[in-house]
């Protein structure tokens, strides 16, 4: 199935609001072909996925997706930059794909490690930071987390090594919209405020709206130290009946509902 929305080339060189606008449709159309959940988590991320690879990262950076539930969002926005094929999209999580429901091992230069165990992408971000920083090679690593993956004892013990070993070239980034797979971040394990637990531990703290694109960029091109970027979003950005529901972490779409979806997104 295709959709009106779509650019014709592959090029895409566009204003990074209707980059935006695009990358979107391109999610709700490739997980409603492969009928694939986790769709509010992608949508609360992808704002900061577009701003970060169409504005901020070079070729010297290095990136970790440590909440590989929101795959989609990833490959969707590498879509966006002509290095994931149109029709490879369509294979999303069908037999035989490189494009699996989580970040996978090998197959695409852009994905460094398999994601999605929550809680490991730190340890392996900070990883990559510290061999930086002992071999002086240029470049930032980033990472992006969800605020549920906080849960996780093995966060906590990656956030010390970063502050301990100085990695100034390390930036975290929370996608914090307040949901997790069985209810509210408060109700599961409350940890908030979150960002005045990482200062706590010395760490540099930034609070942003994870859905003003100029914002995002605005900070994140300024950041040289180890940083923690907390996003504020909201789960299925863009779509009113998605919106702060917990469900669409799970939930596929129906016809009636994709159609629905890619109305509002257009009309935004």
């Amino acid at each position: 199935m295709q959709d009106s929305a779509l650019p014709e080339d592959s090029s895409r060189k566009f204003s990074l609001e209707k980059t935006l606008k695009l990358t979107k449709l391109r999610l709700l159309l490739m997980h409603f072909e492969s009928k694939v959940g986790h769709i509010g988590g992608n949508l609360s991320c992808l704002d900061m996925l577009v701003v970060l690879y169409h504005r901020i990262i070079t070729k010297d950076d290095q990136f970790i997706l440590s909440k590989g539930h929101s795959a989609g969002a990833l490959y969707a926005t590498l879509w966006s930059l002509g290095r994931i094929e149109e029709q490879e999209l369509s294979h999303f999580h069908r037999d035989n794909t490189r494009l699996s429901a989580h970040p996978p091992p090998t197959g695409i230069d852009d994905i460094l490690f398999a994601t999605g165990s929550l809680g490991h992408g730190l340890s392996l971000a900070a990883g990559l930071a510290m061999s930086k920083k002992l071999l002086n090679q240029s470049g930032r690593v980033y990472c992006l987390m969800s605020d549920g993956e906080w849960n996780e004892g093995s966060c906590w013990e990656a956030l010390i090594f970063a502050k301990q070993q100085q990695l100034d070239n390390l930036t975290v980034l929370i996608d914090l919209n307040g949901l997790q797979g069985f209810g509210t971040t408060q109700e599961v394990a409350d940890l908030s405020p979150l960002e005045e637990k990482f200062k706590c531990f010395g760490i540099d703290v930034v609070e942003v709206d994870g859905h003003d694109l100029n914002v995002l960029e605005k900070t994140l091109s300024k950041i040289q130290r180890l940083t923690f970027v907390v996003a504020r979003t909201i789960k299925g950005k863009g779509v009113s009946f998605m919106e702060n529901r917990v469900e669409w972490h799970y939930l596929p779409l129906s016809e009636e509902q994709y159609h629905r979806a890619v109305r509002e997104i257009q009309s935004l």
